[in-house]
């Protein structure tokens, strides 16, 4: 066996050093001989052109412009505001003043009308109506003048005894005033009696129809009532085309016609005489489509109290009526205003009749 040589430490540390000094020698070599690297970069252009104080004044200087700027936007602003409230008010002056204007005429007309009547004993006003009754007493005939102003067409109608469904039923004004829930009512159109009833006489328009067909005007008999645009109509028509050209709501048949366009017409001998004087009832309308109910008393229908219908032609003439009609008069007149008659009526009591015609509030 061969005996192994031992190897100091000394001597293995001295030719380590041999074998690894070509390559210091090299590196310290590269060191010396080689230029480090160096990092260049050009920051002319990120360093700034003045100083922080300088463009904070810039910077004031412009935000101090926006303020200004912003406080005449705002005074602008509010000055335009103020023209428009100003502006918005002006014309809203302007629309009252043109408004009150546009109504002058008619509440001059209206005060001219009224002062021939008086003082109203009584009123009735809503957003549909406005009623003012009137007492009359010019020495000869005494009663009520009610004057109505329809605001709504549909604030007037004809209560229809038969509408119950039998023909030649009737009613007094104020049944057909409570029954309808009306604020006031007047006796309307003549009657017929006759086949176990009380019938409306002649032409009689109701809800849409005519109750029994048209029938042309005779004996001086006159249709009177009010169109579906609210105007009191009436006449005498010999045609159903004729009538129905005004547009009928509702009406009945009586006679006579007495003031036509502002004139006085010619009463028929036979109703000047028989009888001369009695209760009546009288509607019609002035320029402006308001209108005039008179119901004047009387004790009986012998002719010796109440009114001529001359007296009344002239009354409403001189009271500036248009167009008026006489309705049926006598024990058949009366005048119902909330919930009472106003007249008395000439049979001691309200007379059944057909037709009435009744407002409400």
């Amino acid at each position: 066996m061969r005996k192994l040589k031992y190897i100091r430490p000394k001597q293995l540390n001295r030719t380590f050093m041999l074998a690894i000094a070509p390559f210091i020698g090299m590196l310290l070599c590269m060191w010396f001989i080689t230029e480090p690297p160096r990092l260049s970069h050009e920051t002319a252009e990120y360093i700034p052109s003045g100083s922080i104080s300088e463009q904070s004044a810039v910077i004031k200087q412009d935000l101090d412009q926006a303020a200004v700027s912003a406080e005449q936007t705002i005074s602008s602003i509010e000055k335009t505001a103020k023209l428009y409230r100003q502006t918005t008010a002006t014309v809203g002056t302007i629309l009252q003043t043109a408004e009150s204007q546009a109504a002058r005429p008619e509440q001059i007309y209206n005060r001219r009308i009224t002062a021939k009547l008086g003082v109203p004993v009584e009123t009735v006003n809503s957003d549909r109506i406005q009623i003012e009754l009137y007492k009359i007493n010019p020495g000869t005939y005494h009663g009520y003048a009610m004057k109505v102003k329809l605001k709504d067409p549909s604030a007037m109608k004809m209560s229809l005894g038969s509408e119950s469904g039998r023909p030649g039923s009737v009613e007094t004004t104020m049944r057909a005033v409570s029954r309808h829930g009306a604020v006031a009512g007047i006796n309307a159109g003549g009657y017929a009696d006759g086949n176990g009833g009380r019938h409306p006489l002649s032409t009689t328009f109701y809800d849409g129809k005519y109750v029994s067909g048209f029938q042309p005007s005779f004996k001086d008999l006159a249709f009177v009532g009010l169109s579906k645009s609210g105007k009191l109509i009436g006449g005498k028509f010999y045609s159903q085309s004729d009538l129905d050209r005004l547009d009928p709501m509702f009406g009945a048949t009586f006679v006579p016609v007495l003031l036509k366009n502002g004139s006085k017409t010619t009463i028929p001998d036979k109703w000047r005489t028989t009888p001369g004087r009695a209760p009546r009832t009288v509607i019609g309308n002035y320029k402006d489509d308001q209108l005039l109910i008179l119901v004047t008393e009387g004790y009986d229908e012998k002719g010796k109290s109440g009114a001529t219908l001359q007296e009344l032609q002239t009354k409403l003439k001189k009271l500036g009526v248009i167009d008026a009609y006489n309705l049926d008069g006598g024990g058949s007149a009366s005048l119902v205003l909330n919930g009472r008659v106003v007249n008395k009526p000439s049979d001691g009591s309200l007379r059944p009749v057909p037709t009435h015609f009744l407002f409400f509030k």
